[in-house]
This record gives C-alpha cells, sequence and structure tokens, in this order.
C-alpha cells in the first residue's frame, strides 16, 4: 500500500477551499487531482490552483487507480449516491455533512464501505480538534459534575435574493438544519454519550418557497441531559456552545471552526465557586486533524472518529427534528 495517501476533489465546489490546503499541510497526504462536469472549468479550476489532474466527469475521476480518497462536496441530494460509486470504484471517502438524508441510503453507504472495505466517514471537522476532544474528556472526568443542560447554536445571514443557492433549493436537501444545524445536533449527541435522543420537539420558520430557514430543537437523552440548539439563516452570524453540570459550566465559544484562521482557540471551566480556568488550543485548524484522521484510517487501519454507526444516531435525529416540526408534537425514537 502506498505510504501516501492521493486525494480528489468531486467537483469545483467553494467549500473545497477549506481542504485544500490542508491536504497539502498533512504529512501523508497529496492533493493529486479534481473532477467537474464542465472540463474547461475543471481545468481552470486545477491551474488556478496548481492542481495537477483534471477530469471533464466524475466517472473518469473514480476510474483512476492513481486516486485512493474522494473528497464528496456535492450538494445534499448527491452525497448517498456518488459516495457509494466512489466506495465501489475502490475510494476511501471523507463526505461533507449531511451523509445522507435517509436511512435507507446511510444502509446502502454502509454495505458499499462494508462490501468494497474503504472508510467512509462524514467530514464533522469540528469532533476532530483537541478543544471538542477536550470537552468531552473534561465531561467524561466529571469536571463539572452531572451534565444537564447543553445549549449551542449556528447561526449566520443568507438573504432570500440568494435564492439559487443550494440552502435554499428544497430539492437539493436545502434548509438550515441540513447545513449548520447538524453541527448542534452532533455534538448534543457525541456529548450525551454518542446515541440519538430518546425524544425531541422542534419548531421551524420557512421561507418564500417552503425551505427551512431557521429550526429550534431541544432534545431529551435518555437518563442522560437535555440539549437545545437552534441553526438559521436569517440572523447575524452567531455561534457558541455551553456544557452546563451541577458543578460547573464550560464555554465553548468557537465550537465549530476552532483554530480554522490560525488563530488560538479556548474554553473555559467555571465551578459552583464561580472560579474560572482557561484552556488555549492551538490556532490549527480543524481540516487538518479530520486529513490526518482519513490518513490514520486508512494508513494505519485505526477507526474513524465519527464512523457510520454515530452518523446514524445523528441522522435519526435530525429526521425527528424535522418531523417534530412538520407536526408541532413530541417525535419518540425507538
Amino acid at each position: 500500500m502506498t505510504k501516501t495517501l492521493r486525494w480528489a476533489l468531486l467537483s469545483t465546489a467553494n467549500i473545497n477551499r477549506a481542504l485544500i490546503q490542508p491536504i497539502r499541510d498533512a504529512e501523508r497526504s497529496e492533493l493529486a487531482a479534481v473532477a467537474s462536469r464542465d472540463g474547461a472549468r475543471g481545468q481552470a479550476y486545477a491551474d488556478e490552483w496548481g492542481i495537477p489532474r483534471a477530469y471533464a466527469s466524475y466517472e473518469a475521476l473514480l476510474a483512476d487507480p492513481e486516486i485512493d480518497v474522494i473528497y464528496n462536496p456535492l450538494p445534499n441530494t448527491f452525497h448517498a449516491e456518488w459516495s457509494i460509486k466512489a466506495a465501489q470504484a475502490g475510494k476511501h471517502v471523507l463526505c461533507e455533512k449531511p451523509l445522507t438524508l435517509t436511512l435507507d441510503e446511510l444502509d446502502r453507504v454502509e454495505a458499499a464501505a462494508g462490501q468494497n472495505d474503504v472508510t467512509i466517514f462524514e467530514a464533522f471537522m469540528y469532533l476532530h480538534h483537541p478543544q471538542t476532544r477536550a470537552v468531552k474528556r473534561l465531561i467524561d472526568e466529571g469536571r463539572i459534575g452531572t451534565l444537564q443542560l447543553i445549549n449551542s447554536w449556528f447561526n449566520f445571514h443568507l438573504p432570500a435574493r440568494n435564492a439559487d443557492n443550494i440552502r435554499l433549493q428544497p430539492a437539493l436537501g436545502g434548509g438550515s438544519l441540513w447545513d449548520v444545524g447538524v453541527y448542534p445536533n452532533s455534538l448534543a449527541i457525541v456529548m450525551s454519550g454518542g446515541r440519538a435522543p430518546a425524544e425531541v420537539w422542534a419548531q421551524q420558520v420557512t421561507a418564500e418557497n417552503d425551505v427551512e430557514v431557521g429550526m429550534m430543537g431541544q432534545l431529551c437523552f435518555a437518563d442522560g441531559p437535555t440539549a437545545q440548539i437552534s441553526s438559521g439563516f436569517r440572523t447575524p452570524f452567531r455561534e457558541g456552545a455551553y456544557f452546563v453540570g451541577d458543578a460547573g459550566i464550560i464555554h465553548a465559544p468557537e465550537p465549530w471552526k476552532p483554530g480554522e484562521q490560525g488563530k488560538p482557540s479556548h474554553i473555559t471551566v467555571t465551578d459552583l465557586s464561580g472560579q474560572t480556568e482557561t484552556l488555549v488550543f492551538d490556532g490549527i485548524s480543524p481540516y487538518v486533524y479530520e486529513v490526518a484522521a482519513m490518513e490514520a484510517c486508512v494508513l494505519d487501519g485505526e477507526e474513524p472518529i465519527v464512523p457510520l454507526s454515530l452518523s446514524r444516531e445523528f441522522l435519526r435525529s435530525v429526521l425527528a427534528l424535522y418531523a417534530s416540526a412538520r407536526s408541532g408534537e413530541t417525535v419518540r425514537l425507538g
């Protein structure tokens, strides 16, 4: 087996920019190719970013035996299809979230990964960062006592005039919960033990084309905490997370992209007496750790930090939140 992973970008999506430099900075990875359905566009993109090879179709890229890993940043409705095709071509896959939009799709992705002996995991970059892992360790160690409540949110302003943005197109899996709401949803599940909540309640705000542009949800975990989460496209940018226990509070002001701009990030831990400790983390992008995780899976045989079993719990919760928002009723998960 090669000792260097050769990566390819499946499309020229804007989100590629988050991965290009981390792949190049990684010790055991190189960026080898990009594919586009428009050959001229793909070549121009390759020239702009200094990518060695460009393909005029996704199929041609998948047929290249010198590609090891595919990054799949396609619109949400195409994540499952092309992740499965990549697996069938013997490629490992880092797929943008959400990995799939239905449990049936997830079943087929899981089957493709197993049948072809490849790694597929969902691109929750923040779960790989030391800051997130430190929060989980502190909670597990009882630093804030028994975890009772999680508050987290991720919102930004996406004007209605940007109606052609895929985030605002229901047919392409648009909606704030599918886009940025999956972050607080996944965080709540990870910090509560890795299982979907026992029941959820949610309320949504819809736009002119009936796409959801705001979601507020409450997740109740069996024998665990309650999480209150929100996401949206119709407010100023806001992010944050609080973890409240009976002996203290952890606050993460930058929970989703700590270190991405090369600046240190931090969390604070406050005890019952009001004493606060600040933990500082190096200004290293979470995408760097995500790429390193793929290297460890493929080259060292390690298990993913975000296994497909965990993605299943994330998806079960999101589907329940949408069902609750539509019905106005609490939804209980089996």
